[in-house]
């Protein structure tokens, strides 16, 4: 029993001191064969806890890839042109109105002559029975015809001088709203007929645009009020007087809105006769003050036309303020101070200086009067 303990005791120790000398490597790892035979899923790491770092994406400069450009900055259209166009037209249009008004009294001196002498050619000559005679000669086409002309001539004569003259402005407004149904005419129409400052076309633009509506609604209120005032206006100034404040209204209020429009950075095309219509108001509101304005769907509220001027002009100013985009305000407000100044201080200055102009024409066109004009 003492040599069986004896050698079950060396067994032992010779076990143990081979297990000890066997190398790491070669000893067999439950670690390692878990994972050689089953690979365990990656921790992912938890959004709701703070101290797990997140894997961070690379800038596209670390990359290796560059970035997005910078915005790049729209620079200011010049306005040197607008501004020359804006003087020579105004200038050109006051001096048109001077000639075509010689050339009116000069036409109406003559055939007041001309039908003087007809009269006492024919009269006595021919009496009812004659026209009777020769109605009823016509066909009832003819005769029809001319009734339908006669009823067209009675309305002409029956308004007034300034309906008169704007009915021709009403007609061209018409005529380009219809050009802008013609989807050919689209690219045109956006060329010539929208004031935009950032556009390469900008100086035609700013009369033309003035004689253009994209909207039927936008198109007869502008008429309305054009056809409401141009009365008063045209009795005060005349007809061509007033075509030339209209037409210079027109330009400079779209200059007025260049210029807006470039020192806020917001280009953004428009149209309209608005700013021309606004000096129209202004000058007849400026010229009589007390005259009393109503609404046409309200007609028992009335103002007088200094409020009505001054409501205006408050609301533009403070839509060009604070950046209102449902009107061009700017070309509101420029026609506005433009009518005002005009009838103001404007008629004063240009027209009363136009004789030298006038006398120089009167010597173009006859140099044998010697330099006396008829009248104006």
């Amino acid at each position: 029993m003492a040599w069986r303990g004896c050698v079950i005791k060396w067994a032992k120790t010779e076990f143990l001191r081979s297990t000890n000398s066997t190398p790491r490597a070669t000893r067999p790892n439950p670690r390692n064969q878990q994972r050689c035979g089953f690979r365990r899923d990656a921790k992912r790491p938890d959004p709701n806890k703070g101290n797990v770092t997140r894997e961070t994406k690379p800038t596209p400069s670390e990359a290796g890839t560059p970035g997005p450009p910078p915005p790049l900055k729209v620079p200011r259209p010049p306005l040197f042109k607008p501004l020359m166009f804006t003087v020579g037209f105004t200038g050109f249009s006051f001096g048109a109105a001077a000639i075509l008004q010689y050339e009116t009294l000069k036409s109406r001196v003559q055939n007041a002559t001309d039908a003087e002498e007809s009269e006492k050619l024919v009269q006595g000559s021919q009496d009812m029975a004659y026209w009777h005679d020769w109605w009823n000669q016509l066909s009832g086409f003819q005769q029809q015809l001319l009734l339908l002309l006669s009823m067209v001539d009675d309305f002409w004569s029956s308004l007034t001088e300034g309906q008169r003259t704007v009915t021709g402005i009403i007609a061209v407004n018409a005529v380009v709203l219809c050009c802008w149904r013609i989807p050919s005419m689209q690219r045109t129409m956006i060329k010539y007929f929208t004031s935009n400052p950032a556009s390469k076309t900008r100086c035609l633009p700013m009369i033309l645009s003035s004689f253009s509506h994209y909207s039927f609604i936008h198109m007869v209120a502008n008429m309305y009020v054009l056809w409401t005032f141009s009365s008063g206006l045209v009795s005060l100034l005349g007809r061509e007087q007033f075509l030339a404040v209209y037409l210079s209204a027109g330009v400079i209020s779209t200059m007025l809105s260049y210029i807006c429009k470039t020192a806020s950075g917001r280009l953004h095309p428009s149209l309209g006769a608005s700013g021309a219509v606004m000096a129209v108001l202004a000058a007849v509101c400026a010229k009589m003050p007390e005259a009393k304005l109503g609404i046409i769907f309200l007609p028992m509220i009335t103002f007088t036309a200094g409020n009505a001027l001054k409501a205006l002009v408050a609301i533009d100013t403070a839509g060009l303020l604070l950046g209102w985009r449902l009107f061009d305000h700017a070309a509101h407000l420029g026609g506005a101070l433009f009518g005002i100044w005009y009838v103001s201080y404007g008629h004063k200055l240009i027209w009363r200086k136009r004789e030298p102009l006038v006398k120089l024409w009167h010597e173009i066109r006859s140099p044998a009067a010697g330099g006396s004009r008829p009248g104006g």
